[in-house]
């Protein structure tokens, strides 16, 4: 039986567009739905007689049971479970990682600024996760899977990477195109022997950046051949090539190579910047 899709639930409304997309998702992969919601409302058992349980358990309670039903209401098909857990939310979605196809949340948490592009716990676990986690954000096209396409951000990444294999998966049980995108540029010092390269150094690097997704998606291509694959390089900076491009995909997939900075472990420029800008679901694929 394949693992289910975790979902961290708090009853904020992007909390809930995430839960709308993560039944989608499970249905659309026939995958069990597990319903999580963290609570610390247990360190007060013992200390009020069961009759006056605090307030904390009651509005888990009333959290984790309204996502339940809205969930059954959208597909009545997918199986569902739910508990609360009693500690902080990232250290309850990072536990429960290891123990699902993929963590879903949404891109703020309740209680947090309006003006906020990404909560605290969505970056956090996005950062930390060994394991896939999907950040619910975008425009309701991209919310719907209007655009029929999956975009994959090609980097460093080698072929038979974790983040390959999740975007043709995606992209066969979607039945949509998939968009790999390389990004690159020509350094502004760069002196190459133009009578090697006679079409000037430009040139060399789009050939390399070609290259580069040909050879990321040939495996994957080949165990998928219903998957229409869109290969394209495009010039400029990664993080803003996918982020303008994201506008017409349904699903942005990126791989991530988490690295050690004065705070943790941080996410590079691009998945950093696709989590606050993306204009569609973005979930991040770390590299083993």
């Amino acid at each position: 039986m394949e693992l289910p899709l975790v979902v961290g639930v708090d009853g904020s409304d992007a909390g809930l567009r995430a839960l709308d997309w993560a039944v989608d998702e499970a249905a659309r992969h026939g995958l069990p739905l597990r319903l999580v919601h963290a609570s610390q409302w247990e360190r007060y058992e013992g200390v009020a007689p069961p009759e006056h349980a605090p307030a904390e358990q009651a509005i888990a309670d009333r959290v984790i049971g309204t996502a339940a039903e809205r969930a059954a209401r959208r597909n009545p098909e997918v199986e569902i479970s739910v508990q609360v857990l009693a500690d902080d939310p990232v250290t309850v979605l990072l536990r429960e990682a290891p123990y699902a196809t993929a963590v879903v949340l949404g891109s703020k948490g309740r209680g947090e600024f309006a003006d906020l592009l990404l909560g605290s716990v969505s970056l956090s676990v996005a950062a930390r996760a060994a394991h896939p986690v999907v950040v619910v954000r975008g425009d309701k096209a991209g919310l719907e899977s209007g655009h029929d396409r999956v975009l994959l951000g090609v980097g460093d990444t080698a072929p038979g990477s974790p983040a390959v294999r999740f975007a043709f998966r995606e992209a066969e049980a979607r039945g949509c195109v998939l968009d790999a995108v390389r990004a690159w540029r020509c350094p502004a010092y760069e002196t190459a022997d133009r009578a090697e390269r006679a079409a000037g150094p430009e040139h060399h690097y789009e050939q390399r950046a070609s290259a580069l997704v040909d050879a990321a998606v040939a495996a994957e291509a080949e165990e998928h051949p219903a998957v229409r694959v869109r290969r394209t390089t495009v010039e400029g900076p990664a993080h803003k090539v996918l982020i303008r491009r994201s506008a017409a995909a349904d699903l942005l997939v990126l791989g991530a190579r988490h690295r050690h900075g004065h705070f943790g472990l941080q996410l590079g420029r691009v998945g950093h910047a696709a989590l606050h800008h993306a204009a569609c679901p973005v979930v991040v694929v770390p590299r083993r």
